[in-house]
């Protein structure tokens, strides 16, 4: 199979948006030929309970939790998790100013996304 195009961005926690700082918690990759849409999302209290005391975990791990439903296009997850894969990772990335951001899209080319995804994930996340 030769290498297919595909998109990323990382997931951070941004707790105050006036200061751009963060953590990243997550990646997220759309391979269109291989209709693939998945994040991997990791939300360690400890770390980010020390990055921004104060920031109500369990507030963000809900939305992470809709993050991940509609990633997913699960169908009780809203109108949003019903579009297509595009649409739903066009959506995800957009750029917006909460707690819970994505970075820019970047391209590459890979052979299976899965594996991206995952070595994506070590080398941005850990």
């Amino acid at each position: 199979m030769p290498d297919q195009l595909f998109e990323y961005a990382v997931i951070r926690v941004v707790p105050r948006v006036e200061r751009e700082e963060f953590i990243n918690i997550g990646v997220i990759l759309y391979c269109p030929k291989q209709k693939f849409l998945k994040a991997i999302l990791l939300v360690d209290e400890a770390r980010i309970s020390a990055f921004a005391p104060g920031l109500d975990i369990d507030c963000l791990k809900d939305n992470i939790n809709s993050f991940e439903k509609i990633t997913n296009g699960e169908p009780h997850a809203g109108p949003i998790a019903k579009l297509d894969i595009a649409s739903r990772f066009r959506w995800l990335t957009a750029t917006r100013s909460t707690v819970v951001q994505s970075s820019k899209v970047h391209p590459g080319l890979c052979k299976d996304a899965g594996v991206t995804l995952l070595r994506l994930f070590n080398q941005l996340v850990g």
